[in-house]
């Protein structure tokens, strides 16, 4: 027989032993790693360091105890619903992580289901719906197999430790010795990094410790829901002093402190507001400037908006869904109960909004209803100057348009400034806004967001240019359209994210008075806010659910 025709040769039994030994050997070890990297892992980004994986978990010890103790069937059920467990606690941290950067804060793993839908929304006008879903969908599949692997995991290195008894319990012991050592000496490799861990147990409780305060947070919210002393004042009481007055409360989304000082955004904001203070004195226009700080940060437009109004504080996803339930009296209900036509303008809803029943308005608008026909800006579905126009042209009027009408009270939300904050589109002149066809060249004259989010430097930057033109686009407003009977509170809803805020940034945001009448900004005095449109260090700095009650009393007569 030719060499070149000569059967290959049977891998030998123990050849095949070996390979299954060495298979195993490979399994178990992958094993021991997967869950080490569990129990270890941070559930923050500043802690995802080499020292954080160089530590004894106290929850590996115990479950090697428990474990010989037990016998083959509980040892299986326990070994799996442990691994389950651990697997969960392991897309949480994920998840944490993922909040941390884009919220600032924890997941609440009762009530934060909700801001991950929000999120799907929002990462779909930066890659699509279909992109957004798909990526959620990968996400969810993702997290299952984790689960299954760690429950695969640890059943077999549960199986492991009871056919290695003798050794499991010796070595079992002597890493207790050790681990207690370390826990009374405080050893560590680095800061926040103690050699004896317990990290999984306790981000264990303090998530079972999130949902019992959920749970009792939502009795207290109720609570202060029923306070509130203006609730059963007529109309004889509310706002005299500001009758005849159109009031407009605009929201410029993610305007925070952040952009007017201590970071490398708040020289070309500065500047804006500088400017925009001279150019409305020279129109006639004073203004007051000072801080409050928001119930939230990074995202959450909504709680911003509901405590600003309401006068209690709405700082989570479950005190808002209770809040729209109620009758609780808004500033939007002080206008409209003292006789004002009240309007919402919500640029960047898509889609009916139930909730917004609790505030009352008389007329809405939304992005269906204000009548745009130009291209949206990624998150944006229009420019702030739009907004800004079709409200004018619908309910204060152009020039001998102006209808007989009762005053107007106005919340405005602006989106321009919204995250991803690219492209930008630019201010043109007032009257060749029309339809908002005038826009339609200018996404693709900007940068996208994939050209922008690489580096850091400058994603601060086209957020700084987004708040500019937001900002321009209400001074210009003020000039273009603004009369005696005007008076416009411009605000923040909230600093924007860690990217830009960096981490642990405070929840501060500047809020503005602007009006031609001096009564009215003599009866502010009393705040004292700032000089202008920029608010300085030393610029008072309130909550924002102090807001309403602070306004309804200096203003009722």
């Amino acid at each position: 027989m030719s060499v070149f025709t000569r059967p290959a040769l049977v891998g030998l039994p123990g050849d095949r032993t070996a390979a299954r030994e060495i298979a195993s050997s490979a399994a178990t070890t992958l094993s021991a790693v997967l869950v080490l990297f569990a129990l270890l892992a941070p559930n923050d980004l500043d802690g995802l360091t080499p020292e954080a994986f160089v530590r004894l978990p106290v929850e590996a010890l115990l479950g090697v105890a428990v474990v010989l103790m037990l016998r083959d069937g509980a040892r299986r059920i326990v070994a799996v619903s442990a691994g389950a467990v651990l697997g969960l606690l392991t897309v949480f941290k994920a998840i944490d992580i993922g909040f941390g950067l884009a919220l600032n804060r924890r997941f609440n793993p009762v009530f934060d289901w909700g801001v991950l839908g929000n999120g799907v929304d929002l990462l779909g006008t930066s890659i699509g719906r279909a992109g957004a879903i798909a990526t959620f969908t990968g996400l969810t599949l993702l997290a299952v197999v984790v689960t299954v692997l760690m429950a695969l995991a640890v059943l077999r290195l549960s199986r492991v430790v009871a056919g290695r008894r003798t050794a499991s319990t010796r070595v079992t012991a002597v890493l207790s010795v050790l681990w207690m050592v370390c826990a009374v000496s405080g050893a560590q490799l680095a800061p926040g990094q103690p050699l004896a861990s317990r990290s999984a147990a306790a981000f264990a409780y303090d998530d079972l410790r999130q949902v019992r305060a959920g749970i009792r947070d939502q009795e207290a919210f109720a609570g202060e829901v029923a306070v509130d002393a203006f609730r059963d004042t007529p109309p004889s009481g509310l706002l005299n002093a500001l009758r005849g007055k159109d009031v407009l409360f605009t929201f410029v989304e993610s305007y925070g402190r952040v952009a007017v000082q201590d970071s490398d955004i708040a020289p070309k904001v500065d500047a804006v507001l500088d400017a925009g203070t001279a150019r409305l004195k020279n129109a006639g226009y004073g203004s007051r400037s000072a801080f409050l700080t928001s119930p939230t940060t990074s995202a959450g437009s909504w709680l911003a908006h509901s405590t600003f109004q309401s006068g209690v504080w709405v700082d989570s996803q479950h005190r808002y869904d209770d809040f729209v339930k109620t009758d609780r009296f808004t500033l939007g209900g002080a206008f409209k109960r003292a006789g004002w036509e009240t309007v919402g303008v919500v640029p960047a809803h898509t889609e009916d909004w139930p909730e917004g029943k609790v505030y009352g308005y008389d007329r809405y608008y939304d992005s269906r209803g204000i009548g745009y026909h130009g291209p949206p800006f990624s998150y944006a579905t229009m420019p702030d100057q739009f907004t800004l126009s079709a409200f004018q042209r619908a309910e204060r009027g152009l020039g001998s348009q102006k209808r007989d009408r009762r005053p107007l009270m106005a919340e405005i939300d602006l989106v321009t400034s919204h995250w991803p904050w690219t492209p930008l589109p630019h201010m043109v002149d007032w009257t060749a806004v029309g339809d908002g066809s005038i826009y339609n060249p200018m996404p693709s004259q900007g940068k996208t967001p994939e050209e922008v989010f690489t580096d850091p430097a400058k994603v601060r930057g086209v957020y700084g240019d987004s708040i500019a033109y937001s900002l321009n686009s209400l001074i210009s407003y003020v000039e273009t359209y603004g009369d005696d009977d005007l008076v416009l509170v411009f605000l923040g809803d909230h600093q924007p994210n860690p990217i830009v805020a960096g981490a642990g940034a405070d929840h501060d945001v500047p809020i503005t008075v602007v009006t031609r009448d001096k009564a009215v900004l003599g009866k502010i005095a009393g705040w004292n806010w700032r000089d202008g449109l920029n608010p300085d260090r030393t610029a008072p700095v309130w909550r924002m659910d102090t807001f309403r009650d602070r306004f309804l009393t200096t203003f009722a007569r």
